[in-house]
């Protein structure tokens, strides 16, 4: 299965949904990490889940998810943006029972982040608590309380996949409010039959033949989703310089050098003596 995003259009109504199917991204980000089971669950639902939600980006830039608790997951973060590329982590503490896998359980009371983040342009920040049971409960409260539109998600994660199906009412302009309002009750309760088990296994003409084949929707062309990680050497050197000269300096002299781990992708880069050297003579030259 290749990682992607389609879109689907139903015919003279205002409503529109997205389908999402990931598998090697999910393998790419959660490789090198040492995540017990629920928590892969977890970030393989929020990488379905920016991944729905960054279709509504209408120009270049990033969508980010972040969720932060009280629970044994102090941090979920997963960004997508406008070109499909994903990533994620997760940062949680050792020794728990990892039997249970709501987010309830797993991030506790806190909150959820939605950062917009264009390439040209202010950046939009909405703020919810986690309220809901579940992840999909948590981003539909998002959206009544900032977005202020009708939208329901239903995400499904395990075996290095993951899933997800949105459903949204946009403004009236094709159709009255009343044949949206009736579309989006009749469209809403289809969906509602999907099991997560035939979203996670089932390809997009099946399970959209099996919820809408009374109503079928229009297919634009499918977006190819792929892991994508934003670090490189010149970030890791900035990052470095910004400690200044007398944290170089110190690093200099008691290891006389300095290795730097991507917390996503986890790849490596190495400053020996010398990239010390030139970083303290940029600083305070």
């Amino acid at each position: 299965m290749q990682d992607h995003k389609q879109r689907f259009l139903f015919p003279d109504s205002d409503i529109r949904g997205e389908l999402v199917q990931v598998e090697s991204s999910i393998t790419r980000i959660i490789e090198g990490h040492n995540y017990p089971l629920a928590v892969q669950g977890l970030i393989g639902e929020a990488v379905a889940a920016v991944a729905l939600l960054a279709s509504t980006l209408k120009f270049k830039g990033r969508l980010a998810l972040q969720a932060q608790g009280k629970g044994p997951v102090s941090l979920l973060l997963a960004e997508c943006t406008n070109e499909g590329e994903l990533r994620a982590l997760a940062r949680h503490s050792d020794g728990q029972d990892w039997s249970q896998g709501d987010i309830q359980t797993l991030i506790g009371d806190g909150n959820m982040v939605i950062t917009i983040t264009p390439d040209q342009g202010k950046q939009y920040q909405g703020i919810v608590p986690l309220s809901g049971d579940s992840l999909a409960q948590c981003l539909e409260a998002y959206f009544r309380q900032s977005e202020q539109l009708p939208t329901r998600l239903w995400l499904a994660s395990g075996n290095n996949r993951a899933a997800g199906l949105l459903l949204q009412r946009l403004p009236n302009q094709l159709a009255s409010s009343d044949a949206n309002a009736q579309m989006w009750e009749h469209l809403e309760a289809l969906a509602g039959t999907l099991k997560m088990e035939e979203l996670l296994n089932l390809d997009d003409q099946t399970i959209l033949h099996r919820l809408f084949h009374d109503t079928p929707p229009q297919l634009p062309e499918a977006q190819a989703l792929q892991f994508g990680c934003t670090c490189s050497r010149d970030r890791n050197r900035n990052a470095l310089i910004s400690l200044g000269s007398n944290e170089l300096q110190m690093l200099l002299d008691e290891d006389g050098e300095v290795t730097l781990t991507c917390d996503f992708c986890r790849n490596q880069e190495r400053f020996d003596a010398v990239d010390l050297a030139e970083m303290i003579k940029e600083v305070v030259s």
